[in-house]
């Protein structure tokens, strides 16, 4: 059993056109819509909110190309997909500073103008964490805090939430030099978000399932027996004996779908198969890299520079291995934490006809709109220099590109929707990034011990 602690998208190629930006004060920067490298602008711009639904053009069980059988290679030069999934954190509170997409509008002092009221209805701005631990237990990313920091788009709730103040808070480039860094070589994603307004269990079942099938919260319920109706991507693999590996830490990701594990043991191994795979050009098709979750998930109260260290050598070992050639690697979070971040989630796809599993006082909310951005990079010599994706994404976009690979059938309605990532990738010129770049060591070079033991003081209403 894994973690026992704790767009309008209209069809692929989705792009930021029709998103409305805005929160609680004087905190959006908006890039141009489209797909192109920018940087955020130092004023705000507020794009036309629209409210269009989606509307699926593509159905559960269609294939990417329905002329040609289900299982054919249609992306021969990918072999490798590696995703790295962490915990809990929005593209603001990461990347909100990098000054490449869609972060916070800077002031004359050169931090972020942001604010969020309290319950008293005084201002809290956004703040740089005074270090790399976290608060225990806070923020919250439960589906009532979620749907009160979103208050039907307004993204104005944030403090007034469980989270309390220290949802403002962010980190730079001085606590996280590796991941700003990678975000600022390698194709950034700053249209990338949760697939549901849940939970770390709910948004990691898209991942692999594209639906939850009701399920809103980390839970136990359902662990044991729970199947969607179409399977997982690892059964659809597993139909045309393509390999994939969870390679995990401490606990795999895959356990949250037990049967699948029952039925292939042999493709969850433990964390340091990834590292000799790599190193030895074996990686199988599908790659799911977890880290160990107690303590460098970057999960409050996790200190984040042991995530860091964890993920930095995840990326070290696909870019140094001799499969680098044929690698795509997706560095991302499975939900945003409670901490803020500017831009509303749009309108979504529902993945099928199952509600979510609210109980007595749970705010009412469907699976028709997205959870909040997170960060996300493409890796790979294949992906386009100087550039940042604007195009809608969340975590089917992933399922959306194993399945243009094989051309399997979409196992939802959402994921049939999904952009394949493709946008950030040039597959046909010569790749960027065929000798893969060096990029600077994380904060700390140890995935086991902290840099700090406590968390620094968490300001509160400014005057």
């Amino acid at each position: 059993m894994p973690i026992t602690r704790r767009g309008f998208l209209v069809g692929a190629g989705a792009t930021a056109a029709g998103l409305t930006l805005g929160a609680c004060s004087s905190n959006s920067s908006s890039s141009s819509s489209g797909t192109s490298a920018t940087t955020a602008p130092s004023t705000a711009r507020t794009i036309a909110p629209t409210t269009t639904k989606p509307v699926p053009l593509r159905r559960a069980g269609e294939r990417p190309d329905p002329t040609r059988p289900e299982g054919t290679d249609l992306l021969p030069q990918i072999e490798h997909v590696v995703v790295v999934m962490m915990e809990n954190h929005s593209y603001d509170n990461y990347l909100g500073v990098l000054r490449r997409g869609d972060g916070f509008v800077l002031g004359t002092d050169g931090n972020p103008t942001a604010t969020c009221l309290d319950a008293a209805g005084h201002p809290v701005r956004a703040f740089h964490m005074p270090n790399t631990c976290q608060l225990p237990k806070k923020p919250s990313q439960a589906w009532n805090a979620t749907h009160a920091q979103w208050n039907h788009g307004k993204m104005d709730g944030f403090v007034r939430s469980d989270s309390g103040p220290v949802a403002m808070g962010y980190w730079t480039a001085a606590d996280l030099p590796f991941y700003h860094a990678l975000a600022s070589t390698f194709p950034l994603c700053d249209r990338w978000f949760g697939s549901c307004m849940g939970q770390t269990y709910p948004n990691r079942r898209y991942l692999l399932a594209g639906t939850s099938r009701g399920n809103v919260a980390t839970n136990a319920e359902g662990i044991t027996g729970f199947q969607p109706p179409n399977g997982t991507i690892m059964d659809a693999l597993n139909k045309h004996h393509v390999p994939w590996r969870n390679y995990f830490t401490d606990l795999p990701t895959t356990g949250l779908f037990g049967p699948v594990i029952n039925r292939s043991p042999g493709s969850v191994v433990p964390i340091a198969d990834y590292f000799a795979d790599a190193a030895a050009g074996r990686l199988p098709a599908f790659s799911l890299v977890d880290p160990n979750f107690d303590h460098a998930s970057e999960e409050n109260s996790d200190d984040i520079s042991t995530g860091e260290s964890f993920v930095a050598k995840v990326v070290d070992a696909a870019l140094r291995g001799p499969g680098w050639s044929k690698t795509v690697l997706i560095w991302l979070y499975d939900e945003h934490g409670g901490y803020y971040d500017h831009v509303p989630p749009p309108a979504a796809v529902p993945p099928d006809a199952v509600p979510p599993q609210l109980k007595a006082g749970d705010t009412a909310g469907r699976f028709d709109v997205y959870g909040f951005r997170v960060p996300a990079v493409i890796v790979s010599p294949f992906a386009r220099k100087d550039y940042v994706s604007h195009v809608v994404h969340d975590h089917t976009s992933i399922l959306k590109l194993v399945e243009t690979k094989f051309n399997l059938p979409a196992l939802t309605d959402r994921d049939a929707n999904a952009d394949g990532l493709l946008d950030s990738l040039d597959l046909h010129g010569t790749p960027a990034f065929a000798i893969a770049p060096a990029l600077p060591p994380p904060k700390n070079p140890s995935i086991t011990t902290p840099l700090c033991t406590a968390p620094g003081p968490v300001p509160t209403a400014t005057s």
